[in-house]
């Protein structure tokens, strides 16, 4: 069985037990989110595609730990006119696990 589930702005497709490094969350380290817009539900006999999500339907998590994702560095440079720049860029991440579909 798996959900696909937008969190924040961004599609993820999800299952049980399942870790997940998402956009930051507003909550605090081992309380418990949930999640209201399904998009897609699919398990082994049929599939649900919401319009634009599916009814009666949330995805539970519980909130592991906020973290930074790795850096991005960004170059900029213009040839024969000595300017260079650079500058790095770490992303604000939150890991959960997916406790139930349903």
């Amino acid at each position: 069985m798996f959900a696909v589930v937008d969190i924040l702005g961004q599609q993820f497709k999800v299952t049980e037990k399942g870790k997940y490094n998402v956009p930051r969350i507003k909550s605090d380290v081992d309380s418990e989110v949930e999640f209201e817009s399904v998009l897609l539900l699919s398990d082994d006999t049929s599939t649900k595609i919401g319009t634009p999500y599916v009814s009666a339907v949330k995805v539970r998590a519980k909130v592991l730990q906020h973290l930074k994702d790795d850096k991005v560095i960004v170059f900029k440079k213009k040839r024969r006119k000595d300017y260079d720049k650079l500058n790095g860029h770490r992303q604000l991440l939150t890991k959960i696990e997916i406790l139930n579909i349903g």
